[in-house]
């Protein structure tokens, strides 16, 4: 099995709900956005995504005014 196809933790975060809470932005308005669905969106923030499209995340970024590294940071206290 490669590593895109373990269920193992990866020890990357990502900080959607606390970027959106910044921005006092819903994840429905992030959604309607960028043009990806809620449903994609909650599956992202709640750190259970297998992969994401650069697309995707440059679209995320641009609508948040952010960087990668501020929305996808490593987890130090999970495992590599």
């Amino acid at each position: 099995m490669s590593p895109a196809e373990s269920n193992e933790d990866t020890g990357i975060h990502c900080r959607l709900d606390e970027l959106l809470d910044a921005r006092g932005m819903t994840l429905t308005a992030l959604s309607e956005a960028v043009g990806v669905s809620v449903v994609n969106l909650s599956v992202l923030k709640n750190d259970r995504a297998k992969a994401i499209r650069y697309s995707t995340l440059a679209a995320i970024c641009a609508v948040l005014d952010c960087e990668v590294g501020d929305l996808l940071v490593r987890d130090a206290a999970r495992p590599s």
